[in-house]
């Protein structure tokens, strides 16, 4: 398969760019900007992405004037950013990085109670003349929450989609033991449970126990997919980013 026929893309759960609590907190935005550059995808989709936060910005000497999905898009790629979340020092949300010039985006508030604020990011991307949707998702923490936000993803692709074209879903779905992944099929939507490998696991970074993190896609054949592990991968979030190869070929 030749980089003409192939498509990568990635997720990734960025933890606002800080791990650790209180004075122990770091900054690792800057080796997430390395990191991102390194998972060399197509589409990048990340999750709790800060567009500002002045508390942080006043604690970490290096924390960057930019958007952090402005700072982490790698040299020739756009950033789209849309925010989920509003809190006393700042906002953060869904983005998506992409080297294909964007067409359009489109944003939903899929919040299922007040304590949880989530959000639907859709950009169309052109991809060598032929429109490919992504949606960038966080589900909530609470089951019946990604239940009915799965049913709102469901009425947004019947409404917005067409269904002969392209489409990407991709995030941190919270989902313990891929329960969301049967309305996914019923969607069309298939992602790496049917290749042979091994366990796929993205969290917790340190020891990966589960997958929260899922790439779903329709009109699109999965040739690989693959999880970056090590110690940088390790330290840089509470999740690790998940990279799935399709072809564009039919």
């Amino acid at each position: 398969m030749t980089a003409e026929n192939k498509l990568r893309v990635a997720t990734y759960n960025i933890h606002k760019g800080v791990q650790g609590l209180g004075p122990a907190s770091r900054l690792e935005i800057h080796n997430l900007g390395h990191a991102v550059e390194q998972l060399d995808a197509d589409i990048i989709c990340l999750q709790e992405v800060r567009k500002m936060n002045r508390k942080a910005a006043l604690k970490f000497a290096r924390w960057p004037e930019q958007s952090q999905a402005e700072f982490l898009a790698p040299l020739g790629y756009t950033a789209v950013y849309e925010t989920n979340a509003y809190t006393r020092h700042g906002e953060h949300g869904n983005a998506l990085l992409t080297r294909w010039p964007v067409i359009r985006k489109t944003h939903r508030d899929i919040s299922d109670h007040r304590f949880e604020q989530r959000g639907l990011l859709h950009a169309v991307i052109d991809v060598d003349g032929t429109p490919l949707h992504t949606i960038v998702l966080h589900l909530g923490l609470i089951k019946g929450s990604r239940i009915r936000q799965v049913a709102q993803l469901r009425d947004f692709v019947e409404r917005e989609i067409p269904p002969d074209e392209r489409l990407v879903v991709a995030g941190d779905f919270n989902d313990w033991g891929a329960r969301m992944r049967y309305a996914m099929n019923a969607m069309g939507l298939r992602d790496a449970s049917d290749l042979r490998g091994p366990r796929i696991l993205t969290y917790p970074s340190r020891l990966p126990l589960t997958q929260l993190d899922f790439i779903y896609a329709r009109h699109l054949r999965l040739t690989e997919c693959s999880v970056p592990r090590g110690p940088i991968w390790a330290r840089m979030s509470d999740h690790l980013p998940l990279v799935a190869d399709f072809s564009l070929q039919d």
